[in-house]
């Protein structure tokens, strides 16, 4: 759908473009030629005169939208595009009803129709959220954080993350594998149904962040997605692509379950919540389940 309505709004840019182009080139002098020659030819009322300038309506109505849409392709194709968090994934981090600013351009500049990188801007780093489409599901877009960079070691088992960073240009040692640090936090803040689930707080990469993780879930290894000469739980990278994990860890579909991030899916950086709705209501209640019942203020910010 995303992609969708970035053909759109390149179409209508191109058209509106086209039309007032047509008319600034062509039409105008054509009009400017008409009402010189009629000057000549006799007097004038000012009425007369306005009516051989006017522009036909299409024309007016695409030189005003113009610049419009054009400025709203620039800002949501290169720079900033909003995005509304759909699922609890990534709680504790984001909730239902964030919604936050996409950075476009921070791992390359693309074309809003074919996304094919135009100009190298940076590349994901560890533990930043990232928004992506999903590899296996047309249409689908995710919001994820950056656990495994191409060619790193990821291990899953027992609820506990650990890493081993791809060995960079003939460095030697390489590093080991290496437990992701995690600080119990407390139990009770959040909860899936009726049961309280556990938050910790992860040092993955430079960044800390909270983690919820549900004590009554057992391992899902026969769950994971398999690679080939890897056991269960057990993934390295592949170049030009990325391992995702919600922050939610055990209510998130994501690359334990599906694979790896192509390099060519990435969408963005998650950077800032700006406006946070209120979801939760009584059961009783008359209202949709998509109307808020209030704002978050606390929420806005930067996302870490």
């Amino acid at each position: 759908m995303a992609q969708l309505f970035s053909i759109f709004l390149v179409c209508i840019t191109l058209g509106t473009g086209l039309v007032w182009a047509f008319d600034h080139w062509l039409l105008a002098p054509r009009r400017r030629r008409q009402l010189a020659l009629a000057e000549a030819t006799g007097n004038l009322d000012q009425d007369r005169r306005d009516r051989l300038l006017a522009e036909p309506g299409l024309v007016e109505s695409c030189r005003g939208a113009f610049p419009v849409i054009a400025a709203v392709l620039v800002l949501r194709s290169f720079l900033y595009e909003p995005f509304q968090i759909p699922s609890g994934s990534m709680m504790p981090t984001l909730l239902v009803g964030d919604f936050i600013l996409v950075e476009k351009f921070a791992y390359g500049i693309k074309d809003p129709v074919w996304s094919k990188k135009l100009v190298a801007t940076g590349e994901p780093q560890r533990g930043q959220v990232f928004v992506f489409k999903h590899p296996l599901e047309e249409g689908k877009v995710l919001i994820k954080r950056v656990v495994g960079l191409p060619g790193d070691h990821i291990l899953y088992r027992h609820g506990q993350l650990y890493v081993q960073p791809a060995c960079q240009g003939g460095q030697q040692p390489c590093p080991a594998m290496a437990e992701v640090a995690k600080v119990p936090k407390a139990q009770g803040a959040f909860f899936q149904g009726n049961l309280a689930l556990d938050t910790s707080t992860e040092q993955l990469g430079k960044v800390k962040h909270d983690i919820l993780s549900n004590p009554m879930v057992p391992d899902r290894t026969g769950q994971y997605f398999r690679q080939s000469g890897h056991r269960p739980g057990e993934w390295t990278v592949p170049p030009g692509h990325y391992f995702a994990m919600g922050d939610n860890r055990d209510n998130s579909s994501d690359s334990r379950f599906w694979g790896f991030v192509p390099e060519q899916n990435l969408l963005g950086r998650a950077v800032f919540i700006w406006i946070s709705f209120d979801m939760d209501r009584s059961a009783d209640s008359w209202l949709p389940t998509w109307v808020p019942t209030g704002v978050r203020f606390g929420r806005l910010g930067p996302i870490k």
